[in-house]
């Protein structure tokens, strides 16, 4: 929008009385204010979460909130103040949301280390990942039989879910215990 269109907006804009509506559409006002105020508004923002994407995002939604009280008939009086007012409001709500999150992130991480220590969280990784590898040496329909079993599934919902008899899909999970069992023991972390 060049200049002479953005005063021209901004002119028919505040001399809009309140019993007649504006004649400038909503999209127009809203691109000269962007125009005007977006780079001051995101330096604003930038210094108050010290993020770029952080500070991009609050000046969008900043401008998603005037679209919505201009379509509603709530224009604000002064848009630059009530820019940098949602913009500060956004700003310490997403801050707010920010810090329980790290508190919530650092009691449950803090729970699982306390509780087993490094070294012990360390070795458990290290067998999930070797009985990870074991179960993918196994043949589909043993691996899904060991993995049903294990989560509580009956003999014949197994046989069925994987399109066994009841006596092959015994066999089958027998076998498939037994190669586990070796392949385990074969490796340091389950001896």
């Amino acid at each position: 929008m060049n200049d002479a269109a953005l005063v021209a907006v901004m002119t028919d804009f505040d001399t809009a009385t309140p019993a007649e509506p504006a004649t400038v559409d909503a999209r127009e006002l809203v691109a000269a204010m962007y125009d005007l105020h977006q780079r001051e508004l995101f330096t604003f923002a930038l210094r108050a979460c010290r993020d770029r994407e952080g500070a991009e995002d609050l000046i969008h939604e900043a401008f998603v909130r005037l679209i919505v009280e201009i379509e509603a008939e709530r224009t604000p009086d002064n848009i630059r103040a009530w820019l940098y007012r949602v913009t500060a409001n956004l700003a310490a709500s997403r801050g707010r949301r920010a810090t329980v999150a790290r508190r919530w992130l650092s009691t449950v991480t803090r729970t699982e280390a306390a509780v087993h220590g490094p070294e012990q969280t360390f070795l458990e990784h290290d067998r999930q990942s070797d009985l990870e590898g074991a179960l993918g040496e196994l043949q589909a329909d043993a691996r899904t039989a060991l993995l049903m079993a294990a989560n509580g599934f009956s003999g014949e919902e197994i046989a069925a879910s994987i399109g066994r008899t009841g006596s092959a899909t015994r066999t089958l999970m027998c076998r498939a215990r037994v190669h586990l069992r070796e392949r385990l023991g074969s490796m340091g972390s389950w001896a």
